[in-house]
Formats: structure tokens, sequence, C-alpha cells
């Protein structure tokens, strides 16, 4: 196949994931991309449940046809106290992974310009005029590619910035007995032994007898699966629940990083996603900040506006750093060094603090004068510490004390 025989698109996700479904839906909703071929390759066909998201969220949104349960109360608790915690005007949104790629996909079947292809994406190469994307089975050009396909070596290889993984497994169970509170979701219990980490279960329960129960760290490795299962039963033992079937299961690593993702971007190649860096560093949460960063992408790429649709942007410049990368990085930087910390951490947070300021802190929107207020529920030792090591040893992460 010689060039001129090669398929060429103006745009070309490759991975189809939150980020790129999220901005491709947008593109379909703005009604300003109708005019240009856009490609999206994934080895996955989206055809299973194989993950859940959450968020908290105020309003409604454009996703809120797919939300399956919302939860106005919350429970934080470790092995000393209970908070139940009022989220109004915030409520906890849960959405099934598969409901979420149904919804996008009928939309996208309906639009000429858009194909799928349920292809593995092999070669990415830059050129001066567009980029060359290779499958196992084809060959594409674009003028633009937006990549979702995480490469973990850029961050595990490199010591400036230290790497967690948020990593858990899940049970999906049914009781025989009513035994959950359907009405309020397990936000963090750290009343789990800690064996020198950050460890904690979070449950999700959609009526008395039915719930997601989710062992979950934040930690720098994984454990053998058999360790997440067992803290599982010993945890529904302690509820009181003897006799349950297991529905699904599922289980996921995400890591936690300030690794800058976005130094990778050039002019005609953007990473998006957990690969451009779109995970909440000192949460994991993925969902509300891919929602807010692929609206301001569609208006970023909105600004092409060169005849041939492919002359006025470089991707290097959608990015801005913020202050929360700043207070993510000093958090994890602690974990990363003090693992064990990160009860005591949470727990100093969520014991007094006002919940929709700390969810408003967690989604980016406060002023300084309201970081400060959050900030100062934390232990003040530790983050003291971080901020001497960020400011003055960055180049020693490596060197764990």
């Amino acid at each position: 196949m010689n060039s001129s025989q090669i398929p060429h698109f103006d745009y070309i996700f490759t991975g189809t994931g939150l980020a790129s479904l999220m901005t491709v839906y947008k593109m379909i909703l703005s009604e300003k991309f109708s005019d240009k071929s856009i490609l999206l390759l994934d080895q996955d066909s989206k055809k299973i449940n194989d993950r859940t998201w959450c968020f908290w969220e105020k309003e409604e949104s454009v996703w809120n046809s797919v939300i399956s349960k919302k939860w106005d109360l919350a429970l934080f608790a470790n092995e000393n106290f209970k908070r139940d915690l009022d989220l109004k005007p915030y409520s906890y949104n849960k959405i099934k992974g598969l409901d979420f790629y149904d919804f996008v996909f009928e939309a996208i079947l309906k639009q000429p310009n858009i194909t799928f292809l349920n292809e593995k994406v092999t070669d990415i190469n830059e050129l001066e005029t567009h980029v060359f994307v290779g499958t196992e089975e084809n060959r594409f050009t674009c003028n633009y590619l937006f990549n979702s396909i995480y490469t973990k070596a850029l961050a595990e290889r490199q010591n400036k910035y230290p790497v967690l993984q948020q990593h858990f497994v899940g049970w999906f169970v049914k009781t025989e007995k009513g035994v959950f509170n359907s009405e309020e979701v397990t936000f963090m219990d750290f009343s789990v032994e800690q064996k020198g980490n950050t460890r904690f279960m979070y449950v999700l329960p959609t009526s008395k007898t039915e719930a997601l129960v989710e062992y979950t760290l934040f930690s720098e490795k994984l454990l053998p699966k058999e360790e997440y299962e067992n803290e599982i039963k010993i945890y529904l033992k302690n509820l009181g629940i003897e006799q349950y079937e297991i529905l699904e299961k599922e289980q996921g690593s995400i890591p936690m990083t300030c690794y800058p993702f976005w130094g990778k971007n050039t002019k005609r190649v953007l990473n998006i996603g957990t690969a451009g860096g779109w995970t909440k560093a000192s949460t994991g949460y993925t969902f509300k900040n891919s929602d807010k960063k692929s609206s301001e992408l569609v208006r970023f790429i909105q600004n092409d506006t060169s005849p041939e649709g492919s002359g006025s942007l470089s991707m290097k410049l959608f990015h801005k750093k913020s202050k929360f990368w700043f207070y993510d990085l000093l958090l994890l930087d602690i974990l990363y060094r003090h693992n064990e910390l990160g009860s005591s951490i949470f727990s100093s947070l969520f014991k007094k603090g006002n919940p929709k300021l700390i969810f408003k802190f967690l989604d980016e929107e406060t002023s300084f004068f309201e970081d400060v207020k959050v900030i100062l529920k934390c232990p003040k030792i530790p983050f003291i510490k971080a901020l001497f090591r960020v400011i003055f040893l960055s180049n020693k992460f490596n060197s764990k004390t």
C-alpha cells in the first residue's frame, strides 16, 4: 500500500477509554465536527462491564442518564471513630462501565464521519505534515492524534516524581439478610489492619442486600490477589455477613503520580486520560477530571481554524499546571516515603472537616483561602517536611527516609 492509498483522517484516537469516549461524545454534542473525519482504534470492543466509575457532583450533567445509583450520605471511619457525612448539595454517583460504553457508542454509530475499529495499535510515528498510525491489520494517517494508551514505563523509570498505585479488588455481593444501608456509601473505612500501608474498605450499596465491597490500597506495590480477597472475607464477617453470593468481581490498578505526562505532547500528538496525567494524582479519581479535561480539549481543538484543519494548533500548548498539582505532589511525597501515614492524614481531614469544602477542594475549585482551611486540618509536620523536600530536594525522590 503506497502513501496515496493509506486512509487519512482529521483526528485519530488511539485507545477508547474514558477520556477518548468523553471527548468524542462532546465533539458530537458541539455539532462543530460533522465535517471532520474521526477514527477510533482499540483492541477492546467495549462490550463488557469491566469497571465502575464514581464521582461527586452538584448538578446534573450529560452523563445523568447512565448513573445507576446516587447517594447523599457517606460514611468515613477508622479504628477510633465513625462519621456520617451529609454530602448535599453534592451527590455521590455510580456509573457502570458497560452502561457508559453503550451510551456513547449509540451516539457514535449515528455519525457517518466517525469510524470505530477493533484493532490493536502497534505504531505511532509523527511526521512534519501528519501522524502515521499502524495497527496489526491496517495503516492510517491523520492531522492530529489523541493517545490514551498508557505507557507505564514513562513514570516508573524515573525517580524525580513518586509513583504510587491505587490498587483494589472488589466483589459485587448479594446477601441473604438485609445488612447494608442503601442510602449511604462507605467512602473510606480505615478500620481494617493497615500493615504499614494506606489500606481501606470502600462499599457501594445498591440495596439492603447488594453492594460492591472493595479492598483498596494507596501504596507502591501490588499484593497477591488472595490477600485482597481474604481481607474482603474478613470485612464481610465483621459486618455480620455469613451467607452471601459473589455476583461479579473487579480489580484494577490506577497510577497515582504527578509525573508531567504532558511533556510528551508534541505538535500533532496529545496524550489524554491516564496517559496524559488526567487522573487526579492524590486520589486516583478519574471520571470528574476527565469530564473537565475533555470539555477543555474540545474547546481547544475548535481553535484549529486553518482551511485544511491542520495548521494552527500545537498540542504542546494543551496544559496548565495548577496549585493543585503542587498539593498532590506534597501528599504523594509523604505517602511514598511513609505509606503508613495515610490513615491519619485522611482521618484528620474528615473527622471535623466540612465534607462539602473537602469535595470542592478535591474538585480543584477552591480559592486559596479555602485551600488553607482544608490543608490546616491535616497533620502539620509531615507536610512541612514534604514542602521542604519538594522545594529543595526534588532531585532525591528516589532516596526514601
